[in-house]
């Protein structure tokens, strides 16, 4: 004799879906950042070293001169390595160098060449980059992660109409993949120039990702 209520149904086989959305925001920056340094060598540490602060002086005077506050110029790295020279397979000692870098906040992005060409006219002899920022960041990047899902949920969709599938639009899981804003890189190279350093900011590409999960 069998009893019908202890029969084992069995569970319905749950597939899923996995999709990755992109989104991408425009915005124009707000202010640029950049990096200028002042590298002495030296046999005598102390030299090197005086030397290096007459001139990162004489710079940083130069970028207030330009109406830059004090308070928007940084001491970022102040390094003192020794250099040698390597003369058939031996290591010779050449003396020391001296690194001593600032960044340089400039609110007005159409003077980022001034400030450059200012500080290496004064002796700044390495600009190594120069970052466009914008001030709220957050506020464009929530509009980039919403095209982000959205992006998802549209592939996710077109991927079951094409396989005649039925899709539960309601995501499992979703996971925030990354943020992305990248710097702009320059390189200076020292001249007497008279012309200013062209700076061209254009827009920024403010980028979010999220990896969602569907199930079917």
């Amino acid at each position: 004799m069998y009893h019908p209520q202890n029969w084992i149904q069995p569970s319905s086989v749950s597939r899923e879906i996995i999709v990755t959305g992109n989104g991408a925001i425009d915005a124009q920056p707000d202010y640029a950042q950049v990096l200028i340094e002042v590298r002495t060598e030296g046999k005598d540490v102390s030299q090197a070293q005086q030397e290096n602060a007459i001139i990162m002086n004489r710079v940083i005077g130069s970028l207030v001169a330009l109406n830059i506050p004090r308070e928007a110029i940084q001491t970022t790295v102040y390094t003192i390595s020794p250099n040698y020279d390597y003369i058939e397979g031996r290591q010779v000692f050449r003396g020391f160098e001296v690194q001593n870098a600032i960044t340089v906040q400039i609110a007005d992005i159409s003077r980022a060449g001034t400030v450059i060409d200012t500080a290496i006219q004064n002796g700044a002899n390495h600009v190594s980059s120069i970052q466009f920022k914008i001030e709220d960041s957050d506020a464009y990047y929530q509009r980039a992660l919403q095209m982000a899902l959205i992006n998802a949920i549209e592939k996710a969709k077109t991927m079951a109409e094409t396989m005649r599938i039925a899709l539960d639009p309601i995501p499992i899981e979703m996971i925030e993949e990354s943020q992305h804003n990248a710097p702009i890189p320059y390189s200076a190279q020292l001249s007497n120039r008279e012309m200013m350093t062209p700076i061209a900011q254009g827009t920024m590409a403010i980028q979010a990702s999220v990896r969602v999960t569907f199930r079917y």
